[in-house]
């Protein structure tokens, strides 16, 4: 996978808030974060982080989600 550059979702603080600027990632991957409603412009909520930093759990679209570290790197935030 390439280097990601930016902030990724995994940077986010608990508690804060942050708008989806861009997917990375291939395949299923990628689509599974399309398919929890995580796409380009959804802002996301950072409710809380396991103390390893797996899982995060997030809230989008008024859902609230468990994120692996992985996938969350994928997340390229504002």
């Amino acid at each position: 996978m390439a280097e990601i550059q930016g902030k990724t979702l995994r940077d986010v603080q608990v508690g804060e808030s942050a708008t989806v600027r861009r997917l990375s990632g291939e395949g299923a991957l990628k689509r599974h974060i399309m398919d929890m409603g995580i796409t380009k412009g959804v802002g996301v909520y950072v409710r809380k982080v396991a103390p390893l930093g797996d899982p995060i759990e997030v809230t989008v679209r008024g859902y609230e989600l468990s994120l692996r570290k992985s996938e969350a790197e994928c997340i390229l935030v504002d």
